[in-house]
């Protein structure tokens, strides 16, 4: 055996494991799912065929279009409000703009590391009736009958729970960001700044810049978790009141494991891979033009 042949055959004995669970966990269940899709099952006897039928009432269900809805508005807080402000908040912790940096960088993350239902347990109580919020606009507004209706509103009843995905997935984006800058060579900056560089010219002509694969990459893993967003809203609200707060991936659960419509389950869970997928492969166009663009 050649020395050629023992490199290759070195590669395969390392990367075979990993190929091999990356199919068994990951592949085969798609493929299953996909197959499934195009049946009707309840989990018993043979499944029956049903061609594209699932997909057809999926896509003309109200429920599923408010909750594609509901998905949509999470990517765009997400995408428009965790990075960017994730992004703002490492930034001037690098740039030392606030004391006891290392404070609120521990304050700012606290949230990512409580789990998801413990958080939503915690914000259903500051949200209720006798929460601190009604509390305070009582205390404000002088009237003692004030309940927050929000929840009863169809267009509005999401909002606290995009302002909760807010608070707690922006310090996971900061400490991303925060350690992509750490790695940026401080000469650079210094050198900038003896060139009379002011601090925006800096952040938008050479720290952005250099950060275009970083953005690129955690607004991937925003869009694959906003569609996949199922334990915090699930803990908070269950989807309702009225399948207001509902997104895919409960609508997909309650349709699988309450109703036993195996098939129309498996056919929402690849309308969610398609949606992934295409989102991210325009995003993944959209940061290649940027990188030519500053190459």
């Amino acid at each position: 055996m050649t020395y050629t042949q023992q490199k290759h055959m070195s590669y395969w004995i390392l990367v075979l494991p990993g190929i091999l669970v990356f199919i068994a966990i990951i592949m085969f269940p798609v493929i299953y799912s996909f197959l499934l899709s195009f049946t009707n099952w309840n989990g018993y006897g043979k499944p029956s065929y049903a061609g594209l039928e699932n997909y057809k009432t999926i896509l003309i269900d109200p429920v599923f279009l408010h909750s594609l809805r509901n998905n949509l508005l999470i990517i765009a807080v997400s995408v428009f409000g965790q990075i960017p402000l994730g992004f703002l908040l490492a930034y001037l912790l690098h740039r030392k703009v606030v004391r006891h940096g290392n404070f609120y960088q521990t304050m700012i993350f606290l949230p990512i590391t409580i789990s998801p239902v413990v958080v939503a347990l915690l914000w259903n109580q500051i949200f209720s009736s006798s929460g601190m919020i009604v509390a305070l606009i009582r205390s404000v507004t002088q009237n003692p009958q004030y309940v927050i209706k929000i929840f009863e509103d169809p267009e509005f009843a999401i909002m606290p729970i995009l302002f909760v995905l807010l608070w707690m997935h922006t310090g996971t984006y900061m400490i991303i960001y925060y350690a992509n800058l750490q790695k940026m060579t401080p000469s650079v900056l210094e050198a900038a700044q003896i060139d009379g560089a002011s601090e925006a010219q800096m952040l938008g002509r050479i720290i952005l810049p250099s950060m275009i694969a970083t953005i690129a990459t955690t607004a991937i893993f925003a869009i694959s978790g906003s569609l996949k967003a199922f334990d915090l809203i699930y803990a908070m609200t269950g989807g309702g009141p009225a399948h207001f707060t509902e997104v895919i991936a409960i609508y997909m659960y309650v349709n699988t494991f309450k109703y036993y419509k195996y098939g129309f389950g498996s056919a929402t869970s690849i309308i969610i891979v398609l949606l992934a997928v295409g989102l991210i492969l325009i995003l993944q166009s959209i940061s290649k033009k940027f990188e030519r663009r500053y190459e």
